[in-house]
């Protein structure tokens, strides 16, 4: 402990829970949690929020602007607590990236636009209020969520967004260029970037490789804007590529704005609620796995059964909250679990300013217009080993407790089910439709549910150690 002689303050340690720190040093620490999870926390909107139709709809910015807001709120519940509301731990919340793939699929389904999107929301509100129960009902649930459990689930996430993140590498599937070699460029001189900040540098630049790596991103579009013609003929008419940079959406928006609900009206449509109520069970258990990690990490112990149901209510509401002002389902983010395991800096009153800078910018639309005109190459290069990331998440968890004939057998089913329905949806369509709207699509779904069941069969006397 040390004292400022100025203020009289006595000082802790950052790697103490509720220990008190320097302001400055809050800061630093607290904006490396923010750049570990600033992109994910943002790519969801942009990867549906651009099927939907929302830049046409002029609500892609208001969108983005509302997913930082709302990420600093949540994770400042999250952090500090509302009676039974809230883990208190240093997990830090933002818009999921495990929906995107059943997200995808109601938009597909439902052709799109602002009715696909209205789903969207319906189906978080109710799907959050339902992952809410869940959570006070955890402790005689918790039997059925083992690591193998969660890390299977969080294994399928990952796999499910790998096709995603080359769609981005390729500079979205919506675009003319798709595929065109200097999206693949990018992408590329992105992820190399990446790669060689996060191995060769240290400290913020190595912490934060993911969001210098799109920074280079965004300086080699530039270059490129001034040495490349910016627009290609495509059966017959001329298109903008989708690497140049639009600046003139950041000239036009606005300093500061207050955050509005968003006039997106809800639609509630069993074909979107079903899969959702499912994933929130999904992310329930990612949300039980993020805590456990932490608590592990971060403190050497197990979580408690309060702050295993505090973090999974707080993430239940928090979505249903969200989803006024147009945003996507909230959950933990594992990026920030991996920072606690390798800095131990579990400090409170550091993550607070991490989230308390989130909310600052969700106030500045110029902001959220920068991050707008990200083109989708920039983006790839960053999602493909981001949501790869997550495959190893699963696996880490998996493989926690060590690897028995009967560990091997829940995985290799139930990856093998949902990864192999999620890349061939067709074989279900000789079945009732509902049973492609829940299991069809992204593979989470069926993975998730088989890993359940094997779990609860599967006695671990039934099937002797392979170790």
């Amino acid at each position: 402990m040390t004292d400022s002689k100025k203020t009289g303050i006595k000082y802790t340690s950052e790697y103490e829970l509720e220990g008190r720190i320097p302001l400055g040093k809050a800061i630093i620490f607290g904006m490396q949690h923010v750049l570990a999870m600033f992109v994910g926390n943002l790519t969801p909107i942009l990867v549906i929020g651009g099927a939907c139709g929302l830049r046409d709809l002029g609500l892609m910015v208001p969108a983005i602007q509302n997913a930082m807001l709302i990420a600093g709120l949540v994770t400042l519940v999250q952090l500090w607590t509302i009676g039974p509301v809230g883990g208190r731990l240093p997990i830090v919340m933002g818009t999921s990236s495990g929906f995107i793939g059943v997200m995808n699929g109601i938009t597909s389904t439902m052709g799109g636009g602002a009715v696909a999107y209205g789903a969207i929301l319906g189906a978080s509100f109710i799907g959050g209020l339902f992952e809410t129960l869940l959570g006070f009902c955890l402790k005689p649930l918790r039997k059925f969520f083992p690591s193998v459990v969660t890390g299977t689930v969080v294994t399928a996430i990952g796999l499910s967004l790998i096709s995603v993140g080359i769609n981005s590498f390729g500079g979205g599937n919506n675009n003319k260029d798709f595929g065109h070699p200097v999206n693949l460029l990018v992408g590329t001189v992105v992820l190399v970037s990446i790669i060689l900040l996060k191995h060769f540098t240290k400290g913020i630049l190595s912490s934060a490789s993911i969001l210098f790596g799109i920074m280079i991103g965004y300086l080699f579009c530039g270059i490129l804007g001034v040495v490349l013609p910016a627009a290609y003929e495509f059966e017959g008419q001329t298109f903008t590529h989708s690497w140049v940079l639009q600046w003139a959406n950041v000239r036009n928006a606005a300093w500061l704005s207050i955050p509005r609900l968003m006039p997106v009206k809800f639609v509630f449509d069993l074909r979107a609620i079903i899969p959702f109520m499912i994933m929130f069970v999904v992310t329930a258990m990612e949300t039980i796995g993020d805590t456990s990690g932490i608590c592990k990490g971060g403190f050497g112990r197990e979580a408690t059964d309060r702050e295993l149901s505090g973090s999974v209510i707080c993430d239940g509401l928090g979505s249903a909250f969200a989803s006024f002002f147009g945003v996507l389902p909230n959950t933990s983010f594992s990026q920030n679990v991996g920072l606690i395991g390798m800095t131990k800096i579990v400090n409170l009153y550091a993550i607070s300013m991490g989230a308390i800078f989130l909310v600052l910018c969700g106030f500045c639309p110029k902001l959220a217009a920068l991050i707008q005109i990200m083109p989708q190459s920039v983006l790839g290069g960053a999602a493909v080993i981001m949501f790869a990331s997550i495959v190893v998440s699963g696996i880490q968890l998996i493989t926690s407790n060590g690897v028995t004939n009967r560990v091997v057998t829940i995985v290799a089913v139930s990856l093998g089910l949902g990864y192999g329905l999620g890349t061939t949806s067709n074989v279900l369509a000789m079945l009732p439709k509902w049973v492609t709207y829940v299991f069809g699509g992204s593979g989470i779904v069926p993975a998730g549910v088989c890993a359940i069941i094997l779990n609860a069969v599967l006695k671990p006397d039934d099937v002797k150690s392979s170790r």
